[in-house]
């Protein structure tokens, strides 16, 4: 692994905390656009309220200087606008007076775990009483700090035209039609205005009407999403062993994202219907003389290696599991039947989670091309990739 990061913090402390090593040197940053795209992950129909009021306040602490990285590690801080109301529940020293704490409506202990949430094997594996120990950390909220330093991997991608694109695909059982057109790599703009992050208009009326339906049953719903990727070469990642294979690496980032629960690249399960005839991207040589594939079956993605083509990685999120309906549970402190915790929840987060699946992709495909370009600055990466690009070419050799 060549770029690397760490995120700390929980859901309600005083801020989330991400670092990011081994960018190289020169990469443009702009605060402005790494606040937009810390915007993008609050987008959508079916946010919760809390969307509103929690207001991501970031900070760059270190690793840029005059608007250029520094190839030293990226270090940001996301404060918690919400913080005030948290200290006492949240404090790191044991508080006073517990009893007090309680009394406030966010300090008293969380006994009733959530189906399908981390709370209970959580509290199992720690040895913990209170599921807040467990769910502060579990929460999506720690995405925001990856949508954060994925700002700086998608610079660098775009500084050698590779552009990353999501979009929602399903909300339940309402699917976009595999006729329909995908975003191509200028659409970004045109998906983000969707209320849903559908490139479809009817679709996504369809969905938004779903989802208002999920809401009055106090229900939950979950989705696909699909991340696009143009202007690779071939060649990220490797065949020669399992952990370096690209898809390896993307399938284990994307089901990092909280609630997924698969992964498709390309057509995925799918061409586990077609004999090998339909299943395949034929090779064809176009009239610049370069190597290209008939169809994008594969997903842009063939023996752990980019093709060069557009990458298409899928996944599938479930619904969420806090619900304004709770489901059935045990208090872990009596052993009686009781109704799971309740906490603010979206009712269906789909289209905010595209945006960190754009995020999680763009931190991969940055960690693979520094893999095989080197470099300790930008132009150095963009020197050794036009020369590698230019020896893809295979026929005459």
């Amino acid at each position: 692994m060549v770029l690397r990061y760490l995120t700390a913090g929980e859901s309600h402390g005083p801020a989330l905390v991400g670092i990011l090593e081994g960018l190289p040197a020169g990469v443009p940053v702009r605060q402005a656009e790494l606040e937009r795209q810390l915007a993008r992950r609050r987008l959508g129909h079916g946010r919760s309220p809390r969307m509103d009021f929690e207001v991501d306040r970031l900070e760059i602490l270190g690793g840029v200087r005059h608007g250029r990285t520094l190839g030293s590690p990226v270090a940001v801080v996301i404060r918690n606008t919400e913080w005030p109301k948290w200290t006492s529940a949240m404090s790191i020293e044991e508080p006073p007076d517990p009893e007090a704490v309680a009394a406030t409506g966010r300090g008293a202990p969380l006994t009733r775990p959530r189906p399908g949430h981390a709370d209970l094997v959580g509290m199992q594996k720690y040895g913990f009483g209170d599921a807040r120990n467990v769910l502060e950390r579990a929460s999506a909220r720690e995405t925001a700090t990856r949508v954060a330093l994925a700002y700086f991997a998608r610079s660098l991608l775009e500084q050698v035209g590779i552009r990353i694109v999501s979009h929602v695909v399903r909300i339940g059982e309402i699917a976009v039609s595999e006729e329909a057109s995908v975003p191509g790599p200028d659409d970004l703009d045109a998906v983000d205005a969707d209320p849903i992050r559908c490139f479809d208009p009817g679709t996504s009326a369809r969905m938004r009407e779903r989802i208002d339906q999920a809401k009055a049953e106090r229900d939950t719903l979950g989705g696909i999403v699909e991340v696009l990727a143009y202007g690779l070469v071939p060649g990220l990642g490797s065949h020669v062993h399992w952990d370096r294979k690209l898809d390896t690496r993307l399938a284990a980032a994307v089901m990092s994202i909280q609630a997924f629960k698969g992964v498709q690249v390309g057509d995925g399960f799918h061409t586990a219907e077609m004999p090998g005839s339909k299943a395949h991207d034929e090779i064809v040589l176009g009239a610049d003389g370069r190597l290209s594939r008939r169809t994008g079956r594969a997903g842009g993605l063939e023996g752990g290696m980019t093709t060069g083509e557009t990458l298409r990685v899928r996944g599938a999120m479930k619904p969420l599991s806090s619900l304004t309906r709770p489901l059935a549970t045990v208090d872990v402190r009596t052993g009686e039947p009781a109704e799971a915790i309740q906490q603010r929840s979206d009712t269906c987060a789909v289209p905010r989670a595209a945006v960190v699946a754009e995020a999680v992709v763009a931190l991969c495909l940055a960690d693979a091309l520094l893999e095989k370009t080197g470099g300790d600055s930008l132009d150095e990466v963009r020197r050794n990739l036009a020369e590698y690009r230019d020896t893809t070419g295979l026929v005459g050799r």
